[in-house]
Parts: C-alpha cells; structure tokens; sequence
C-alpha cells in the first residue's frame, strides 16, 4: 500500500466516522427533545376522540384539573371558545407566552397570521383561523390605558 493509497483509505474512514458521529449527535438531540418534552405531541388535542387507554370523563377531569381562575395553566391562555385550538395551532412552533405577551386588533392578528405563512412555513388554518382570530381577538386585543390606572377613592388633604 502506498501512500496515496494510504490517505484515500483514511479520508474514506474520516468520512465514514463523521457521518456516523453526525447521526449519533442528531439521534442524541431528538431523544434529548422528547425527553425534555414528554408526551408534547400527544397533548395537542384537534378535538378528537381520547388517546388510547383514556376514558373521556378521565381526559375531561385532566383538562379541569389545568384550569384555575379561567386560566389554562400549562399554557396561560385565558379559557374560552376556541382556546383549544389556538393551543393547537400556535404552541406546536412557539410558546404561549409569545401569543399573551402580544396585542393586536383583529385585523392585526390575521396580519401576523399572513406573515407567519409567507416567511415561518405556517400551514393553511382553514376554517380554524376564524375560530383562533375570534379568540385572540376577543382576548389579546389592544388595551388603552397608561403606566397605571388612575387613583380612585382617595382622600386629600392640603398640605400646610
């Protein structure tokens, strides 16, 4: 073997044990991705029927168990029609708290909707986009007010 021979041998098993590294590394970062997220596929509920080995009445009682004062827990949304669905389709590419964090008019949100499909490869809603800009909507719109709301009941007096 000369050795030509020798470093195209070498470079082939370099090759070889960078892809194999490269696989390793990205099996690695996937089963790191579920484990850091259990069960996150199988909480997004489309409204069909139970996960296998669930009874309705158990998913329903889960379900209550995450809401307090009105509020989603796992998630921070407020609870009303269409929530579920806005879960559904929001959270499985960013957090909630992106969504709560903002504000918009209706036609602001179909705005951010518009641009989320031209450059974030969000796919078509369909008839869900009604149901989620009536929720964001009613629930994430604008709010007019200052730093803090005005005083109220307050007592003066006249300094001396």
């Amino acid at each position: 073997m000369d050795g030509k021979d020798f470093i195209s041998r070498m470079g082939a098993l370099l090759s070889l044990l960078g892809g194999a590294l490269f696989t390793a590394f990205l099996l690695g970062a996937v089963t790191l991705y579920f484990y850091s997220f259990p069960g996150q596929l199988s909480q997004v509920d489309h409204g069909n029927t139970p996960s296998e080995g669930t009874t309705a009445s158990t998913k329903e009682n889960v379900e209550v168990a995450q809401i307090e004062g009105g509020i989603h827990q796992p998630t921070g949304f407020i609870v009303d029609q269409g929530y579920k669905v806005v879960i559904a389709n929001c959270t499985g590419c960013h957090s909630s708290q992106l969504v709560i964090q903002n504000r918009a008019s209706r036609e602001g949100w179909k705005n951010m909707i518009t641009w989320m499909q031209a450059t974030q490869n969000l796919w078509d809603l369909g008839d869900q986009e009604e149901q989620i800009l009536n929720y964001l909507a009613k629930h994430y719109a604008p709010v007019d007010q200052g730093r803090r709301k005005p005083l109220a009941n307050i007592e003066w007096y006249e300094l001396k």
